[in-house]
């Protein structure tokens, strides 16, 4: 199979070079905004890879103008006159088919004084609302600097982080793709929370949020796809961008953190080299207050339970890569990347007390739990693109192998205590190692092709998952000893092959259409190979997708689209192994999980590409649900799984609107309210749990000079529910302030997040006999302080953005205790 990728992509590197002596001719003209010619200009071919100088021209009192004997290339015009704002034309290849190019008029607006100070100062809104995704705008955030990507993914509208059971949201559903750059982070849940709680959002240039994605994406991800841009440079040379930032949370054992991080890019003739570097350490303290009942045989127990953790975790992240321009039309890319995580928790205390019906004390216990973790990702890819011409006929292929090397320690000793504190009987002494080892290699062709009005794109992908995680558990007496009943080794395969088809044409001058099919075919083997449960299948599904958009009027547009997706279980989900965190409390897999499947609809209205209304819905049959909370009532004992429930419903309807106060002052605001209701049986009795909910997010902008600005944002999420717990209401507010030094080549930033401490988790679950309420807080309050520096020439053409074949798999490692 890896032949057979490698080979493909070769093959697809070995297109015929065109030779660069074509002679060819470029026409064209200049008029106003209103239609009418402009005379006189002056005109300037360039080189589209080097914005070089070609030849110069001046249109005649027509406005029309001409370049004769142009050789074989990729260029672009501009065209400027004295009061006018200069103008660029599209992208032109001039080659053995296009050797006469007659070019649509390039329009030239007057240039007032009034729109030059307008040029000078615009930027880019904090939140972006485009018809298919919200966009926030990372790199133009005072709040943002010096912050954590979880942070940074916290403020983007309608996404809720949950971080007591480490979950992210959007809308209200879980079952979020979450990818780098176009590429997956085939993490679990919890190593995908580290990652983003590890990395600095310096780097970021914008997060964006797709709700319902086309054919051509994979069909995982319920709520959508949340895709992180990093920044890239954007001419030729040399240049680079180097930050560094020093935080402290303001809360009780608040604890610091220190982060650094180094970009490159260099870009020579047909070559650019390009890298990133990132170091993070961080300090943390977590704090969990719990209080359960457990009914049994008449009598009731509780237990009032308080635990503290502080952790340190240091991250190093990289990437290095390279494209290279062989011709005119086809570039080949090559790029390596990763992280190495190491994580440590020195101190985890959790007390608790038992408690009879009567609330009186009957035992106490204590349990101390240190954990050592390491998780080492390499991510390789190879990649090439060929352009057949400008008008979007283009063929692109990938190839990702990624592996993944964790370990992970878990030392648990636990002390019992009579009610006036007398250490009663021996310490219950547990450990627990898992190496764990995951390697994923992935191949994708795409392919486009335009016809009349339309344009085709089809594509296949292939990938292949080998997980192995061995759990050994251990007890103490006079010593360590293997204990084979809650040992597990359990190895996941998984094999999916997928094929597309998009067709995407205007019917009529107001109307586009957008119509796809996706097939995947997946083939999965579990295996307990201590248990000797080996658990195998294979499955075929189709996933259509339409998207409609009318443009009613010059103000309004009006789009449809609808999607079916599917979520499969995550790959550690599904291992059997206990994870315990207390003689009473553990965490227990399920390898009876099956795939979760999502129709989504979805309705949208744009007033002036500004104002947009979003109505959605989707049912999701067999949703998958985390932590769901079980009793062994006679034991006293609580432990969490996944299960399928019968079927989710969510409605949402969601407002995005900017408002420029004054010249100096401008916001952003999104407001989303929702609805979700969960059907399932539980022991054998119909349950249903339903919330409407609602979240907000607001930004304000004040200009305070020309290198100083001000801004101050605040996030709400609603009460709501999602699966078995029942939430509190949540949210934060920021303040920032920037200050750009040295021609804008520095910049001192200086914020604090949640500055009256209200970001914190409180939940319950109750339903039959299950009674709990949490209570989780963490360092959420901090103040921090960056310095950013751009050296070296900041006009560089950064590297392609790539997305890759490796896009559908990152995030089902869920498990990493």
């Amino acid at each position: 199979m890896k032949f057979i990728y490698l080979a493909l992509v070769f093959y697809l590197f070995i297109v015929p070079s065109l030779s660069a002596q074509t002679i060819g001719a470029i026409s064209g003209n200049v008029v106003q905004t209103a239609g009418k010619p402009l005379e006189f200009s002056t005109l300037m071919l360039i080189k589209s890879t080097d914005s070089s100088l070609v030849k110069g021209a001046v249109a005649d009192a027509a406005g029309a103008y001409a370049f004769e004997r142009v050789a074989m290339g990729t260029y672009r015009i501009s065209a400027q006159q004295v009061g006018y704002a200069k103008a660029y034309s599209d992208l032109i290849v001039i080659d053995e088919v296009h050797q006469t190019v007659q070019l649509p008029p390039i329009q030239l607006a007057e240039e007032t004084k009034k729109l030059a100070e307008l040029t000078v100062t615009a930027r880019k809104p904090f939140i972006e609302q485009q018809v298919d995704r919200t966009v926030v705008n990372v790199e133009n955030s005072v709040v943002s600097a010096g912050n954590t990507l979880l942070e940074v993914l916290e403020k983007a509208p309608g996404v809720t982080v949950d971080q007591q059971n480490e979950a992210i949201k959007v809308r209200g559903k879980g079952g979020v793709i979450v990818e780098i750059d176009g590429k997956r982070s085939y993490l679990s849940t919890q190593e995908l929370m580290n990652l983003l709680r590890n990395t600095p959002s310096d780097n970021v240039e914008k997060i964006e949020v797709i709700t319902n994605p086309s054919a051509k994406y994979d069909a995982a991800g319920n709520s959508g796809i949340i895709n992180i841009r990093f920044k890239k440079n954007k001419n030729f040379g040399t240049n680079g961008t180097v930050t560094v930032g020093a935080g402290q949370a303001l809360q009780p054992n608040g604890r610091g953190r220190m982060t650094s991080s180094l970009t490159l890019n260099h870009r020579v003739g047909q070559v650019n080299l390009f890298g990133n570097y990132s170091y993070g350490n961080y300090n943390n303290f977590n704090r969990n207050d719990i209080y359960r009942r457990i009914p049994y045989n008449g009598q009731v127990t509780y237990f009032d339970q308080r635990s503290a953790r502080i952790s340190q975790s240091l991250s190093h992240n990289f990437k290095a890569g390279i494209d290279w321009s062989v011709s005119k039309k086809t570039t080949l890319g090559a790029l390596v990347s990763g992280f190495v995580e190491n994580e440590s928790q020195p101190s985890g205390i959790s007390n608790a007390d038992i408690l009879n019906e009567q609330l009186t004390v009957t035992r106490r216990f204590t349990t101390g739990n240190t954990i050592k973790a390491n998780l080492t990702n390499l991510n390789y890819n190879l990649n090439a693109k060929h352009l057949f011409n400008d008008k979007g006929h283009e063929l692109s292929a990938d190839v990702d192998y990624v592996t993944y090397d964790g370990q992970s320690r878990n030392v648990l000793g636990t002390q019992f205590f009579t009610p006036d504190g007398a250490v009663s009987g021996r310490p219950d002494s547990v450990r627990n190692g898992m190496p764990s080892a995951i390697q994923i290699l992935v191949g994708k062709v795409d392919y486009a092709y335009p016809m009349g009005k339309g344009k085709w794109e089809t594509g296949l992908k292939a990938s292949r998952v080998e997980s192995d995680n061995n759990l050994t558990f251990e007890t103490k007496t006079d010593a360590w000893a293997v204990d084979l009943t809650r040992s597990n080794r359990f190895i996941y395969t998984e094999n999916i092959s997928a094929a597309y088809i998009n067709y995407s044409r205007p019917l009529g001058k107001k109307t586009q259409l957008q119509t796809g099919l996706r097939l995947e075919h997946t083939n999965s083997v579990g295996n307990s190979v201590t248990l000797g449960d080996v658990r195998s299948r294979n499955y075929t599904n189709l996933f259509p997708s339409l998207f409609i958009t009318q443009q009613l009027d010059s103000s309004n547009a009006l789009s449809f689209n609808y999607s079916r997706r599917i979520d499969r279980p995550n790959y550690q989900n599904l291992n059997p192994f206990i994870f315990f965190l207390d003689p009473f409390t553990y965490q227990q897999g399920n390898p009876n999980l099956r795939p979760q499947f999502t129709n989504s609809f979805q309705l949208t209205h744009t007033y002036k590409q500004a104002f947009i209304t979003t109505l959605a819905y989707s049912r999701i049959s067999d949703a998958i649900i985390d932590e769901v909370p079980r009793q062994i009532a006679a034991e006293n004992k609580t432990f969490v799984t996944s299960e399928n429930i019968d079927h989710q419903d969510n409605l949402s309807l969601t407002l995005s609107f900017p408002l420029p106060v004054t010249k100096w002052w401008t916001m952003q605001t999104n407001v989303s309210a929702f609805y979700n209701q969960y059907k399932t049986f539980y022991n054998n009795e119909l349950l249903t749990l339903q919330q409407t909910s609602w979240n907000a997010y607001t930004s304000q902008n004040f200009t305070l000079s020309k290198t100083m600005t001000l801004e101050v944002s605040g996030y709400y999420n609603g009460a709501g529910v999602y699966g078995f717990y029942q939430m509190r209401p949540q949210g934060a507010l920021s303040l920032g302030i920037q200050k750009q030094v040295w021609d804008k080549k520095g910049r001192f930033s200086l914020n604090m997040n949640d500055l009256f401490w209200t970001n914190y988790f409180r939940g319950k679950a109750q339903f039959q006999d299950i009674d709990f309420q949490v209570k989780s807080f963490w360092q959420s309050r901090v103040i921090r302080a960056s310095f950013t520096y751009r050296f070296g020439n900041q006009n560089v053409k950064g590297a392609r953005q790539r997305d890759t074949g490796a896009d559908e798999l990152k995030s089902r490692m869920k498990g990493g205790n």
